[in-house]
C-alpha cells in the first residue's frame, strides 16, 4: 500500500495547486501530475489586478511560483508526465502515463481549457510568425510595432493592456456591439492611449508570405470587408484571445460532460464516478478566474480527505 497515493492531480493551474495545498496540509500522500508548465494558463497571463491580496507588480507567473512552493511547503510531490489512460472503476484507481503508472484512492482533474482559435486559412502557418496566442511570451517581440488583438472580453483586455506596454498601437477587434468586461478593465483600456476599439469587427484572413503583413477583417454591422497592413517594419502582431476549449478528451466516454466538453461536477466537485473530482477550467462553472479556480481545489481537497476518511 506505501506506492499507493490518496491523492494524484492531473494538472497544475490555480485549481490543482490548491488542490495540492490543502491535501498536502491534511496530511494525505499527493501527487502532482503536469505534462508542460508547473502553474497552467495562468502564466500567460501578464495582469492579476483581481485575486484578493495580490501584489500591484503581480502576474500570473509570480503568483503561480507563490503557489507552488505552498505544495512543496506542505508536502505534495511533483512530476512532470502525460497521461494517457485511466482505471477508474475501482477503489484504487490507476493512471496510466509516459513514463510510469501510478496508483492512487482518489484523483482530482484539474486539466483546464486551451485557447480557441480563429479557425481560418493559414492559422497554424503564421503561428510564430507574426500571430500568438499568449502575449506574456511575445509581447516584447513586438516593441514599437503595430499590434492586433482578436477577440472583445476579459481576457483580451487583459491582453491588450500588457501589449500596450510593448506595441506602438494596439487595435483590439471584437465581434461584439461593446466590451465584454469589468467596468474597472474596461476603463483602464479607455484610458490607455495607444489602444484602440473596433467592435462588429470578424478576423476573416490573414495575409502575407513568410510572416504575417495583413488582416482582413469584416464589419458585421455593415458587411464591409477591410484590411490592415503593416507599414514600413513589414510585419504586424496578431494575438488571438476568442474563448477556451477544456482539455477533456481523455475523460470521454468515462465522465459526464456538457455538450461542450465541460466536466460535469456537484458542489463538493465530485463527478459522476466516486473518488473523482473536477476542478477549475475544466469543470461546468460560470465564472472561470484564477479564484474560482482556487476555490474548486480547495474544496474538492476536503471533500477527498472525507472521502479517504
Amino acid at each position: 500500500m506505501n506506492n499507493i497515493y490518496d491523492l494524484i492531480i492531473i494538472g497544475s493551474g490555480p485549481g490543482g495547486l490548491s488542490a495540492g495545498i490543502y491535501s498536502g496540509r491534511a496530511k494525505l500522500k499527493t501527487l502532482i501530475i503536469e505534462k508542460k508548465t508547473f502553474g497552467g494558463q495562468i502564466l500567460n497571463t501578464g495582469v492579476i489586478a483581481n485575486y484578493p491580496g495580490a501584489l500591484e507588480e503581480d502576474t500570473g507567473a509570480s503568483l503561480a511560483n507563490r503557489m507552488l512552493e505552498q505544495c512543496k511547503k506542505f508536502g505534495a510531490e511533483l512530476v512532470k508526465d502525460e497521461v494517457l489512460d485511466l482505471d477508474l472503476q475501482n477503489d484504487i484507481k490507476t493512471i496510466k502515463c509516459k513514463n510510469s503508472i501510478y496508483k492512487t484512492k482518489a484523483i482530482v482533474i484539474a486539466t483546464g481549457s486551451k485557447h480557441k482559435k480563429l479557425n481560418i486559412d493559414r492559422e497554424d502557418e503564421f503561428l510564430g510568425k507574426g500571430l500568438s496566442y499568449c502575449a506574456i511570451c511575445d509581447g516584447h517581440l513586438f516593441e514599437d510595432l503595430d499590434v492586433y488583438v482578436a477577440g472583445g472580453g476579459e481576457s483580451a483586455v487583459k491582453e491588450s493592456l500588457y501589449l500596450s506596454k510593448f506595441a506602438k498601437k494596439v487595435t483590439i477587434l471584437s465581434k461584439y456591439d461593446k466590451l465584454k468586461c469589468s467596468e474597472y478593465i474596461k476603463e483602464k483600456c479607455t484610458n490607455t492611449k495607444n489602444i484602440q476599439v473596433i467592435n462588429n469587427a470578424k478576423v476573416t484572413q490573414l495575409l502575407g508570405e513568410d510572416i504575417l503583413n495583413g488582416i482582413k477583417i469584416t464589419d458585421l454591422k455593415i458587411n464591409k470587408e477591410i484590411i490592415f497592413e503593416a507599414g514600413e517594419d513589414g510585419i504586424i502582431g496578431l494575438f488571438v484571445f476568442v474563448g477556451l476549449t477544456p482539455q477533456t478528451d481523455l475523460f470521454k466516454g468515462l465522465l459526464n460532460l456538457d455538450e461542450k466538453g465541460y466536466i460535469k461536477t456537484n458542489e463538493k466537485m465530485e463527478t459522476n464516478i466516486k473518488g473523482v473530482y473536477a476542478v477549475g477550467d475544466c469543470r461546468v462553472k460560470d465564472l472561470r478566474q484564477v479564484i474560482t479556480a482556487s476555490n474548486d481545489g480547495a474544496i474538492a481537497a476536503i471533500n477527498v480527505e472525507k472521502y479517504i476518511g
